[in-house]
């Protein structure tokens, strides 16, 4: 097969590219979460997260995430990566792979819903609201991951 039969036979999925945040109290009880003020999954709790910027790493776009929609900041350099989802079904406006991270943030932190999001709290992690996305699965590797 030639390089012209083979780009003619070949369809590309456009791929968008996420990162999410997990924001844990020091003690590994609370989470926090947003609502989300946005379709999909408008009124929803979600993790802190969003698209990675042109010229930006995940791990940047994390924490500029956190900070634009939770007004918590955290150096990149402190999140820690905890995976990679990309399920082609994630997300409902299409193929989305996201990298999220654990930050370890103290309690105490002030925090201001901003961005996208219509208000944002700490949560405990036995008392958890139905979450958007794959949030859960994303949330149940960080605590896996010894908080």
């Amino acid at each position: 097969m030639t390089e012209t039969e083979t780009a003619e036979t070949e369809t590309a999925e456009a791929i968008r590219y996420t990162a999410d945040g997990v924001a844990v109290t020091p003690d590994g009880r609370y989470v926090l979460l947003i609502e989300r003020d946005w379709p999909p999954h408008q009124g929803a709790w979600a993790l802190p997260g969003g698209h990675v910027d042109e010229g930006e790493t995940s791990r940047v776009a994390c924490a500029r995430e956190l900070l634009e929609e939770t007004g918590v900041r955290v150096d990149p350099d402190d999140l820690r990566q905890i995976g990679v989802w990309d399920r082609p079904d994630r997300d409902p406006r299409g193929r989305y792979v996201t990298v999220a991270y654990l930050a370890v943030v103290p309690i105490g932190t002030p925090i201001i819903a901003g961005d996208d999001a219509r208000t944002a709290r700490w949560w405990p992690l036995d008392g958890l609201p139905t979450l958007a996305f794959d949030h859960a699965d994303i949330l149940r590797a960080a605590i896996g991951s010894n908080l």
